[in-house]
């Protein structure tokens, strides 16, 4: 029988893990930073295996994988690592329940613009039509029947509800890029698969937090400072006071970002 310790006990902690492969790796904190996007102050705490700048297990084990795979380690044994460490992964059922929710939540119906520009020409139409036939005596009467079969209305009802496309309530991207210069305007669209999407203003208040799912866009405004947390930053299309963020992340990665007047400028 042997005394020492075991290889659990000999094994750094996750943080010194990271820091120890990216010294390694010669690259230093801001190299870091820069290629998975992870903010310079949280590699910092997160290699003093301090997570509380993290905001949450969830946000913890994205960065530990993203950092992981940037120095080489196995992502997936520093998160059970972690896990075992940090007192275990918690049960999901709260992420099930709220996905459930949200599949089961009625989608909420737009007008159909289209459909009522149709109705109103088709009305303004016949409205003329019976003016000409009930006021216009026996030849008004023979005048607009010969005229009926003429395809100017029936013309003019195909062509008409084109610019219904017009109305619809979705902002287009040329009313974005006219965000006011006094405040912070972010738009997201879920392009990718859906994203968790919680978004916080200058002051530290929660001001959305929910699931974006595809196809669906969600705009915020502030005075000052917009904070987001993306859980599926690559599947989002980001808009920043009227301009594109070309790369939010990848697809799948947890990101956090914040964004101030004049930006945009992750992190």
């Amino acid at each position: 029988m042997s005394i020492g310790n075991s290889p659990e006990e000999d094994r750094p902690p996750v943080g010194r893990a990271l820091q120890q492969a990216r010294i390694d790796a010669r690259l230093s904190v801001e190299e870091i930073s820069t290629s998975t996007r992870v903010r310079v102050p949280i590699v910092q705490a997160i290699e003093q295996d301090d997570y509380s700048r993290c905001g949450g297990d969830v946000y913890a084990r994205g960065h530990i994988r993203t950092l992981a795979r940037a120095v080489g380690l196995d992502g997936d044994a520093l998160v059970a690592q972690y896990d075992e460490e940090h007192g275990g992964r918690p049960e999901p059922t709260a992420p099930a329940t709220l996905f459930e929710a949200e599949r089961i939540r009625p989608e909420p119906r737009r007008p159909n613009w289209t459909a009522a520009m149709v109705a109103a020409i088709v009305a303004v139409i016949g409205f003329v039509g019976f003016t000409l036939v009930s006021g216009g005596g026996e030849e008004s009467g023979k005048q607009a029947a010969e005229e009926a079969p003429s395809p100017t209305p029936s013309k003019g009802a195909s062509e008409d509800p084109a610019p219904s496309k017009s109305s619809d309530p979705k902002p287009s991207e040329s009313a974005i890029a006219g965000a006011p210069a006094d405040k912070v305007t972010v738009r997201m669209t879920a392009e990718n698969g859906s994203s968790w999407v919680s978004a916080k203003d200058h002051n530290g208040r929660l001001v959305h937090e929910g699931v974006l799912k595809e196809g669906q866009s969600k705009t915020l405004t502030d005075d000052k400072r917009l904070d987001l947390v993306l859980g599926n930053a690559g599947g989002v299309k980001l808009y920043v006071n009227g301009k594109q963020v070309k790369h939010a992340g990848e697809v799948g990665q947890v990101q956090r970002l914040s964004y101030t007047r004049g930006d945009p400028e992750a992190g």
